[in-house]
């Protein structure tokens, strides 16, 4: 068998393309999505055994010259009509590409199937980094370190800790694909903090020193006077790792009651100061 073909990859492709096929082949494959499908697990198992090949420099070269020289000698007449068969290169690398049986005959040594999980964290811990308790599907309770800066669709790898080897061959990785919760007044772009803060009337007009929430906690905003709907203030430093900042875009609300002397005040105030806000049409 011919782990190229079997991971769905060129001889010549580049080791990113050979982890991208071997992940999607993995997440189709996996025995949990497939329980008691032996032709499926099998499938799986060859991957696995062919991503062990193709990932590993070495064995990939091994691989490649052994290719080559049985080619070669098929186009002289002097090998087999079928350089892959399982008499020939299998053999060879001990059935599966390059996991040489060992002296008691126990076996390849296979590397343990990966495990894919989800995860999701609230928007404030992806932002300054937490740690998380997650039960994987074989039961066990593995302690994710959430990295600052982490991005809704991020992929984390913990390295052996996936299913264990077969005859004493590595342990496979669980990858855990994070999805980050929407805030209700937080959004991200890059590394900036972007949220909306309502504002009185009187704060807009005469100015105000108001408290607003950031990923790091509470801090205070100086509101100028004159300040108006849409006005962004910047919160330097406060965005994510330290790189970025939050910004503040104001939104003027007006008292939700009658206020009749306000009304007194603005019938007359708008008498002395006309003003347009609206393009003409």
């Amino acid at each position: 068998m011919d782990p190229y073909a079997t991971l769905q990859v060129g001889r010549d492709a580049s080791p990113d393309e050979i982890k991208r096929s071997y992940r999607k082949l993995a997440k189709e494959l996996h025995p949990d999505l497939h329980p008691n499908n032996p032709v499926s697990a099998r499938r799986f198992n060859d991957i696995t055994a062919a991503y062990d090949v193709l990932s590993d420099d070495a064995k990939r070269r091994q691989y490649d010259t052994k290719v080559a020289a049985a080619e070669a000698a098929t186009r002289t007449g002097r090998g087999r009509s079928n350089p892959l068969d399982d008499d020939g290169l299998d053999s060879f690398f001990g059935r599966s590409w390059g996991f040489r049986r060992e002296a008691t005959g126990s076996g390849p040594k296979l590397r343990g199937a990966d495990i894919y999980q989800s995860l999701t964290v609230p928007f404030v811990e992806a932002a300054i980094g937490a740690k998380k308790r997650l039960i994987i599907k074989d039961q066990r309770v593995l302690e994710v370190a959430i990295p600052a800066m982490t991005q809704d669709g991020q992929t984390l790898r913990l390295k052996g800790q996936g299913g264990a080897g077969t005859n004493g061959g590595p342990a496979g990785d669980v990858f855990v694909e994070l999805t980050v919760e929407p805030h209700p007044l937080f959004t991200r772009r890059d590394h900036d903090i972007l949220m909306t803060l309502p504002v009185t009337l009187p704060e807009a007009v005469l100015g105000a020193t108001v408290t607003v929430p950031t990923v790091q906690g509470l801090v205070s905003l100086k509101v100028p006077k004159g300040s108006n709907t849409d006005q962004v203030l910047r919160l330097r430093g406060k965005g994510l790792g330290g790189q970025g900042d939050q910004l503040v875009t104001l939104k003027l609300v007006l008292p939700t009651a009658k206020d009749g002397e306000l009304t007194d005040f603005l019938e007359e105030w708008s008498k002395r100061h006309s003003y347009s806000v609206r393009p003409k049409y």
